[in-house]
């Protein structure tokens, strides 16, 4: 038992929501946690699995239908739309958006910078505020 302990290490949340996207991404449609829990290859428990969806339901990066006596899950949007609910979040939270902003925008390199001009040209998509 204490060699197993020693080969596996603990992962993290943001890991283990990352797997069950990346799972709930590859299903058909709508899926149940037993599924992702199999998909995953049965190595986290039911619970987690349970505990996990939970947290991202919070976050609003999927959604859940009933099905039966259990919810059927469905991611809300993909990796991109995550992050960028996140990084919402994070300038949200702020009191001086401006700074931020400004700080954020001066560490990107060229490359990024020069990406986030053209996508700040482009005309915004209706019901974008």
């Amino acid at each position: 038992m204490t060699e197993h302990r020693q080969g596996s290490r603990r992962r993290g949340q943001g890991e283990l929501e990352a797997l069950v996207l990346s799972a709930l991404r590859e299903a058909d449609g709508p899926a149940t946690a037993g599924w992702v829990q199999e998909r995953l290859g049965g190595n986290l428990a039911y619970t987690t699995v349970i505990t996990i969806l939970t947290r991202l339901l919070a976050k609003g990066a999927v959604t859940r239908e009933r099905g039966g006596r259990s919810f059927a899950w469905t991611p809300a949007s993909d990796q991109a739309g995550l992050a960028a609910h996140k990084m919402r979040k994070v300038l949200d939270a702020e009191s001086d958006r401006g700074a931020v902003l400004a700080s954020f925008v001066t560490g990107l390199g060229p490359d990024d910078e020069r990406l986030l001009r053209e996508l700040l040209r482009q005309p915004r998509s209706e019901g974008e505020d």
